[in-house]
């Protein structure tokens, strides 16, 4: 990965997280599955940090929808609103790619 990829920090912490759990289970006395299960899981964890702002650019931009999509604006308030809900998001969930 390039290090000007506007993705590079989550995938370094993303990383990060997976390889702190593989040396947290590697000590554990627990079965095979118990430590793959552990890295699953903090696998899940950096991700679903690491990606919320693009769950919540979702919402925000779904919610814009349904109004716009209720037809209860004129064209220009409709327009209006879809650019001001894209001018609040975050630069990351712009046409990036995020893998």
């Amino acid at each position: 990965m390039q290090s000007k990829d506007p993705n590079a920090d989550r995938y370094i912490t993303i990383a990060r997280a997976c390889l702190k759990a593989i040396n947290d289970t590697a000590a554990d006395s627990g079965s095979r599955e118990q430590k793959i299960q552990a890295v699953y899981e903090a696998i899940d964890t950096a991700f679903k940090a690491e990606f919320e702002d693009y769950r919540q650019a979702v919402a925000v931009m779904s919610t814009v929808l349904e109004r716009i999509a209720g037809g209860q604006l004129d064209a220009q308030a409709a327009a209006s609103l879809a650019q001001k809900t894209l001018d609040q998001q975050p630069h990351a969930t712009r046409n990036d790619q995020i893998h």
